[in-house]
């Protein structure tokens, strides 16, 4: 049975930086790339980062430059260091493994979610 666990929300100021972890335990089947999601209240999922299994990322353009994906494979562990932090980054953070076929996030592993708040 597989399980994603996030961790490292919190409160921080406006200006300042979070590291997000997400360890990965179980079998994981068909999974193309890691990645990480937020929602804030009253607004749709998003995609944050994700890096593919050949080492290709991807970025939402209101975190490029602020925010980095990293992945440890042998510890199964996805990391996303968060500087620069701004009060619209604020929401639940989504660890995802992204599984084949593409688009179907339905069929993804997810985890439970840590939460990231950045007051002004």
């Amino acid at each position: 049975q597989v399980q994603l666990v996030e961790s490292g929300g919190g409160l921080v100021q406006a200006g300042g930086s979070l590291r997000l972890s997400c360890a990965a335990s179980g079998i994981m089947y068909d999974v193309r790339a890691m990645g990480w999601y937020r929602q804030a209240p009253g607004k749709q999922r998003e995609l944050v980062a994700s890096m593919a299994n050949s080492g290709r990322t991807n970025y939402a353009d209101s975190v490029k430059g602020r925010f980095t994906i990293s992945r440890d494979n042998a510890k199964n562990t996805v990391f996303l260091q968060m500087n620069s932090l701004k009060p619209e980054d604020t929401g639940v953070y989504y660890c995802n493994a992204d599984r084949w076929p593409p688009g179907n996030s339905e069929m993804d592993y997810w985890g439970e979610g840590t939460l990231v708040t950045v007051s002004s």
